[in-house]
């Protein structure tokens, strides 16, 4: 009856973002500061899934952390953001992978964009043919653009054996990516290359390393909750392979 009532739950929240969709495909939403989010849908086994991704303005340029998923929104984006803030992209990083980070990689490039993943997402993406960044570094790495520095932080294995997440820690910001479930997420999600015995203690250690954030910002769905990385814990700790 459990496993019944969660799938009903999750076709009851799916629907909702079926209908909430907007009919132009791109959301940018307003964060902090600096600071935006914005929102890419996908068609995703017939069901229109949202897709999180953020960007900081600078004074040396605009940082992008992951791509739009839907390439359709590849050019859009960059418009919208050169007629919102009179800025170009110079840098973009993505968090793993999986093409709801990296599909728009090869676009960035051509756009003259230095785009940058750890060097094990820059292998996965070759191996299982996704688009790969032109650069990749090696271990935790801090970048200074402008007058920001954030760093990038391997936690360890979660969501994909490769996941990062970004800690800006004056700001006490935290881009989770797909690592950090959304409190509106009824359960774990595409799990097919999870590390799920992994993943609570690498929630832990970003608990550890990103301490007390005031914002985090999940791969999917909605972020006002800041207590996304705690109520991951609990749906690993609920976690059973029959119900997903």
């Amino acid at each position: 009856m459990k496993t019944l009532i969660t799938l009903a739950f999750s076709s009851i929240l799916l629907a909702c973002f079926n209908q909430q969709k907007p009919a132009e495909g791109l959301k940018i939403t307003h964060l902090t500061g600096d600071f935006y989010v914005y929102t890419t849908y996908k068609n995703f086994g017939g069901t229109i899934i949202p897709s999180n991704s953020m960007y900081l303005l600078t004074k040396a340029g605009l940082v992008m952390f992951d791509t739009p998923w839907d390439s359709t929104q590849f050019q859009p984006l960059l418009d919208s953001i050169e007629k919102r803030h009179h800025q170009k992209v110079v840098l973009a990083i993505s968090t793993h992978y999986h093409a709801d980070r990296t599909a728009g990689l090869e676009f960035l490039k051509q756009q003259r964009v230095k785009t940058y993943t750890s060097k094990q997402t820059y292998d996965l993406c070759k191996t299982h043919n996704e688009k790969q960044a032109q650069y990749y570094f090696n271990a935790d790495t801090t970048f200074t653009v402008g007058e920001y520095s954030f760093a990038t932080v391997y936690p360890g294995a979660g969501h994909t054996k490769d996941n990062i997440v970004i800690w800006f820690p004056k700001e006490k910001i935290l881009y989770g990516g797909c690592f950090v479930k959304s409190t509106q997420s009824p359960d774990l999600g595409n799990v097919a290359d999870a590390d799920v015995k992994a993943w609570p203690t690498s929630v832990k250690n970003v608990l550890n390393k990103c301490p007390d954030p005031q914002y985090v910002i999940p791969g999917h769905f909605s972020w006002e909750n800041p207590k996304s990385l705690d109520y991951t814990l609990q749906l690993l700790k609920d976690y059973k392979p029959d119900k997903q």
